[in-house]
C-alpha cells in the first residue's frame, strides 16, 4: 500500500477531533456491524460543492500524533477539498492488536480477517459524504501505513473511490484501480518498499495513471516528523495530487 502516504481519488475519524488551524470540526458516526464509529470532517472555505478526501489512520491511531494528520487536514482544506478524518477500528480491534499477547504474526491475521470490514467502512463513509449537499461527489483516499492497505482495497472495490499496499489475497482479484501516488521511504523497516513499487505496478496492470515517489534514507512514517524538511515535501504532493485529481 503506499508505505506512508498512499493517495488515490475518491475517498476517511477519531475520537477526539484533531484540531485543524483554520477548520471548523464537524462530527458525525457511520455503522459498522454493531458499532457506530466516529467521522470527523473539516471543511474548505471555498464556497460551493466542494471533492472531499477521507484520511485512514494507521494501526497505532491518530491521538498518538494528532499534528501529524491535521498537517494534511490543513493543506487539503488550503486547496479547497473538505478532509475527513475516520476512526475506523472498533473497540474490538483495538482490543484485539493492543493486547500484551498478541505477536506480529497474530496481528498480521487479525489484519488479513478484518480487511473486508474495514473497506465496508470506508464505502458506507463515502456513500455518507457523498450524500451531503456540498460534496461535488468525488472523493479521494489518503492512507498511512495499515491505512493505505485499506484505502487500496476500497479502492479496488469501489469505483467510486481514487486512491494511492494493497493486501496479498487481494492482488490477483484487482482489475481496477483509481489514479495512485506512493509516497515511500527507501529505508522503511515497517513496509518494504518493495510493496510500495509492487502497488505502483498493479495499478499499471490495471490500466491506472501512477506516480511513485521514494525517499532516500527515509524511514517509516518521516512526514509525520515536526522538522524533517520532507514531511512539507510528502504533505504538498498528496495535496496537489487530490487537487488535480479531485477538482479536474
Amino acid at each position: 500500500m503506499i508505505d506512508r502516504r498512499t493517495a488515490l481519488g475518491a475517498i476517511a475519524a477519531l475520537l477526539s477531533p484533531v484540531a485543524a488551524r483554520g477548520a471548523s470540526g464537524e462530527q458525525f458516526d457511520v455503522a459498522s456491524g454493531q458499532d457506530s464509529l466516529p467521522v470527523s470532517r473539516y471543511a474548505a472555505a471555498a464556497a460551493g460543492k466542494r471533492p472531499a478526501v477521507i484520511a485512514l489512520h494507521g494501526s497505532r491511531g491518530i491521538e498518538l500524533r494528532p499534528r501529524a494528520y491535521e498537517r494534511y487536514v490543513e493543506a487539503l482544506t488550503a486547496s479547497g477539498m473538505d478532509a475527513y478524518l475516520l476512526r475506523y477500528m472498533t473497540p474490538a480491534d483495538t482490543a484485539a492488536l493492543t493486547s500484551k499477547s498478541s505477536t506480529h504474526e497474530s496481528r498480521d491475521a487479525y489484519y488479513a480477517a478484518r480487511f473486508d470490514g474495514w473497506a465496508d467502512t470506508v464505502s458506507a463513509t463515502v456513500t455518507a459524504i457523498q450524500g451531503r449537499p456540498e460534496s461535488s461527489g468525488h472523493v479521494g483516499l489518503l492512507g498511512f501505513s495499515l491505512g493505505g492497505y485499506i484505502a487500496a482495497e476500497a479502492a479496488a472495490r469501489d469505483t467510486r473511490v481514487l486512491y494511492g499496499g494493497m493486501p496479498d489475497a487481494l492482488v490477483a482479484t484487482v482489475k481496477h484501480l483509481p489514479p495512485l501516488i506512493v509516497l515511500h521511504g527507501e529505508d522503511d523497516r515497517n513496509v518494504p518498499i518493495a510493496e510500495g513499487r509492487e502497488l505502483v505496478e498493479l495499478g499499471k496492470a490495471a490500466g491506472a495513471e501512477t506516480e511513485f515517489v521514494p525517499y532516500p534514507g527515509k524511514a517509516h512514517g518521516f512526514d509525520f516528523s515536526d522538522t524533517d524538511p520532507m514531511t512539507q515535501d510528502a504533505i504538498g504532493r498528496v495535496a496537489r495530487f487530490f487537487q488535480a485529481k479531485l477538482t479536474a
